[in-house]
């Protein structure tokens, strides 16, 4: 606490999670909220494979989505010192907290395959997309383009080039869209054929090897590739780790289902670096607002002196673009398992645009009235029982 009697509640990250995060904090006049964020700028990361492709610039300026008693700060935290209450900034200097939301997101996952670390070209983050874009464009049109990994980042990127005229072969690894439901599959490999991309699937279509100018596949493929663009997997950044915190084997902070560190009743985790019950949720937006919005929630519950609520998410499902001008929407079980049901085409493409503005609406209007954002609706009733499951517990009879 300060000497004017106000809580210190310091939030490093500003996307989504982080983001929502701070917003609903500043429902108390009693409550000083700083955001720490390497950059000076939001960044709408569902939109990356349009920055590569030159369709958007995916930036937002914070004063467009962050409350007006939120504090700024650009700058990386190097270390947490949990017990001192303390981040160490990149630049120099220390900043002090009260509670702290750990909201630091994810990036591209260092890969393993020979080459890639040197010759593919990541997407996961802003500067990684806009690289990729000077030297997609630098490349001659009818240069071979690999992409690499078929989640939805894989899918809407090798779209997206492939509207634009480039020749693109998308290489899966395994199975096109995990996933999807068998018939959206179907209806993402429809559209993917329409635009010209080639599609490898299979054990045999797995990476190997990438040189400068060609991707080994398992089979003894060898692809020509002009630009290989990597989008297999995520990772998390290792703050929490080297600050000596609780972390599952992915890097998550691990938390309890309040989203409290293990280690420290102080520390509140959101969005893609909480692992909640070692049970984490896929790394999403659809997932990062309401994570930071319970973050928030818990924090100012012990500030009050309550005690925190268990999250409670569930998924809706999932929508992909394919190009500017189609898409899809995978329907999902609240447990985020994919249904038979989906929308494709036009419509699905124009609900893409919906929700890509939706979630930059969603943190404006949390800016403008904290504590309006709701998700419970969406609750996942399996969760309990897979926890109990986890822990051996015997189910309560109801």
């Amino acid at each position: 606490m300060t000497g004017t009697g106000n809580t210190e509640v310091v939030v490093i990250g500003g996307g989504y999670a982080g983001v929502m995060a701070a917003n609903r904090l500043t429902q108390r006049n009693d409550v000083t909220v700083t955001l720490i964020n390497p950059r000076p700028a939001f960044v709408e990361r569902i939109r990356l494979h349009q920055v590569v492709g030159g369709s958007h610039d995916a930036v937002v300026d914070y004063r467009d989505v962050l409350a007006q008693g939120v504090g700024l700060v650009v700058d990386t935290v190097t270390r947490i010192d949990a017990a001192g209450r303390s981040l160490t900034l990149a630049r120099g200097g220390t900043v002090g907290y009260d509670y702290l939301i750990y909201a630091v997101g994810s990036g591209s996952a260092a890969p393993r395959v020979p080459g890639a670390a040197e010759f593919a070209h990541p997407i996961a983050d802003l500067e990684e997309a806009q690289r990729l874009r000077q030297i997609v464009g630098a490349a001659p049109a009818a240069a071979p383009v690999t992409v690499v990994g078929a989640g939805p980042t894989g899918i809407e990127t090798a779209a997206e080039l492939a509207e634009a005229g480039r020749t693109v072969t998308l290489v899966c690894g395994d199975v096109l869209g995990p996933y999807l439901h068998p018939r959206g599959r179907r209806s993402v490999a429809e559209r993917l054929a329409e635009l010209g991309v080639t599609v490898l699937e299979g054990p045999g279509a797995k990476v190997t090897a990438v040189t400068r100018d060609a991707v080994q596949l398992a089979d003894g493929r060898q692809l020509p590739s002009t630009v290989t663009i990597w989008t297999a997997g995520f990772g998390v950044p290792d703050l929490a780790a080297r600050s000596g915190l609780s972390t599952d084997a992915l890097g998550r902070l691990r938390t309890d289902e309040t989203l409290t560190s293990v280690d420290d009743v102080r520390i509140v985790a959101a969005g893609d670096s909480a692992a909640p019950s070692d049970l984490p949720f896929r790394m999403s937006c659809q997932a990062a607002g309401p994570l930071g919005g319970h973050a928030a929630d818990t924090v100012l519950n012990r500030i009050a002196g309550e005690q925190p609520a268990p999250i409670a998410l569930g998924f809706v499902g999932q929508c992909i673009s394919l190009g500017r001008r189609t898409g899809i929407f995978q329907v999902a079980r609240r447990n985020d398992t994919a249904m038979r049901l989906h929308l494709d085409g036009r419509p699905a493409a124009k609900l893409k645009e919906l929700i890509c503005r939706g979630t930059v609406k969603q943190l404006a209007d949390e800016a403008s009235k904290p504590g309006s954002f709701k998700w419970a609706w969406a609750k996942d009733p399996k969760r309990r029982p897979l926890l109990e499951a986890e822990r051996g517990e015997v189910p309560a009879t109801r």
